[in-house]
């Protein structure tokens, strides 16, 4: 990929390279420069994939559930087949360490291969009747055609997250990657392809993401929507979907809190703080952004944790040992300049970090991983959501308080803790309101594991047997004979 290459959309069974609209450009965040380009869907083509899905979903949702789970399983494998090949494709459109990025490939193929077996055990109930000549079924079937809007900071795996368990189910589908980084997801499209799934099962648009939204949102033919980003644009879809009552997913903003408690292994607890936080340069949905010490650890703490953030090393995803690549354009850099300044301004201290970093040869897109401690409870990290290198981090003096701190959101996506005391563990883990809970354990996320928020934070679950319930509805039949 040293050229700007041109990459297809993928409708109905046909890889699309152009159309009447302007190209979109990926850029590499590493290096500032163009990769590739890919076409924009024009509005006959975005009504082109709605009717192919369609039209495919009749005999998708009668073909058996184990031929459906033999082509996710051989999607899966070809999927492991070329993880490095997917891995330096995702670092170079998103930015991530490659070692992140050959993760983020294992755990999407691991999401096809769950939901393949998933959909072969999607059981429905008999229900005993009051009549000896009457018989009472609940069943389970396919909603219709689903549609996933992802995000640009897992490219690969938040596609086959939603589209694994909506392809298992019987559902035909049509995936809106985010134009900053589509370039994964049209790899997914070709491996779809050549693992045999028939035209129309699996579609791919790319466009202005507001208007496509609107599309999809008003065509009655489109039953669900899987959307993941933020709370805002959630709420617009959400209130969109109620025209024509489709059923969403909605994976939204975050502001997940880190307690460190007095009876906490401190190593542990701040290497937990480092996969939390630093993976992927901060942009996760469910990386930690409120850090609270119990105030008799916080001293020893502090200097643990500043050690770590010190010996991070920022760079070029593809450089070997680098573990904190660029962010994903300009305006994430200049938010995370402005926290920052804005949580030293008003009385934060700076332990390490807090500045733009300029590797040689490289983009102006990096930030050096930041700690400051103790900043005004009303500065911009405090209540808003980084998506950055920055940890803001403050004391609290008891159980109680640090509950209440934790809770201070409107959101309630994911949470984390590290405790050693036994009643502490189960009364923090229920006291938090989130719908994800990591104690003493910094990176939750697993295909068997129902993945959701609270709150501001979203409705419905991915992964898990929860997973599938999302792209299926109970049908009652009552059969009198």
């Amino acid at each position: 990929m040293d050229k700007v290459e041109r990459w297809p959309l993928y409708v109905n069974g046909a890889f699309i390279t152009e159309t009447d609209r302007d190209p979109i450009t990926v850029d590499d965040p590493a290096h500032g420069t163009p990769i590739a380009t890919v076409p924009a869907a024009t509005d006959d083509l975005l009504q082109e994939a709605i009717a192919a899905a369609e039209r495919a979903f009749p005999k998708w949702a009668r073909t058996p559930a184990r031929e459906r789970a033999n082509l996710l399983w051989k999607a899966a494998g070809l999927m492991r087949d070329r993880q490095e090949e997917l891995a330096r494709l995702l670092t170079r459109e998103q930015g991530k360490p490659l070692a992140e990025s050959r993760g983020e490939i294992a755990i999407s193929a691991e999401y096809l291969e769950w939901n393949a077996e998933e959909g072969r055990r999607a059981y429905g109930d008999t229900i005993p009747s009051a009549k000896p000549n009457q018989r009472l079924y609940a069943l389970r079937q396919p909603v219709g055609v689903a549609v996933a809007i992802t995000p640009w900071n897992f490219p690969s795996s938040m596609i086959t997250r939603k589209i694994g368990p909506a392809l298992a189910a019987g559902c035909t589908v049509i995936v809106k990657p985010a134009s900053a980084t589509p370039l994964s997801a049209i790899a997914l499209m070709k491996i779809f392809a050549e693992a045999g799934f028939p035209d129309g099962v699996v579609n791919l648009v790319l466009g202005p993401s507001a208007h496509v939204a609107d599309v999809f949102l008003a065509d009655h033919r489109v039953r669900k929507i899987s959307f993941t980003g933020s709370t805002e644009v959630g709420k617009t879809l959400m209130a969109g979907a109620a025209d024509t009552m489709k059923k969403v997913s909605l994976e939204l903003g975050g502001h997940a809190p880190f307690l460190v408690f007095d009876d906490a292994d401190l190593d542990l607890a701040a290497a937990g703080v480092i996969a939390s936080k630093f993976r992927n340069a901060g942009q996760t949905c469910i990386c930690a952004n409120r850090l609270y010490v119990q105030r008799g650890v916080v001293e020893r703490f502090s200097e643990i944790l500043t050690e770590k953030v010190q010996a991070l090393r920022v760079g070029d995803g593809l450089e070997p040992g680098v573990e904190v690549g660029p962010l994903i354009d300009e305006r994430a850099v200049e938010k995370v300049d402005r926290h920052v300044r804005d949580a030293v301004a008003g009385g934060g201290r700076l332990l390490v970090g807090g500045e733009r970093v300029f590797p040689t040869g490289l983009s102006r897109q990096f930030f050096a991983p930041t700690l400051v401690l103790d900043p005004p409870r009303n500065t911009l990290s405090a209540v808003e959501e980084t998506f950055g290198p920055l940890m803001p981090m403050w004391t609290f003096d008891d159980e109680d308080e640090a509950i209440a701190l934790a809770n201070n959101t409107p959101y309630g996506l994911a949470s984390y803790f590290f405790a050693r005391d036994v009643g502490r563990v189960i009364r923090v883990s229920e006291g938090l309101e989130y719908g994800i809970v990591g104690a003493n354990e910094p990176v939750p996320t697993l295909v068997q594991a129902p993945f959701g928020g609270v709150k501001e934070s979203g409705v419905g679950r991915e992964g898990g047997h929860q997973g599938l319930d999302e792209y299926l509805y109970w049908k009652y039949v009552a059969l009198t004979f």
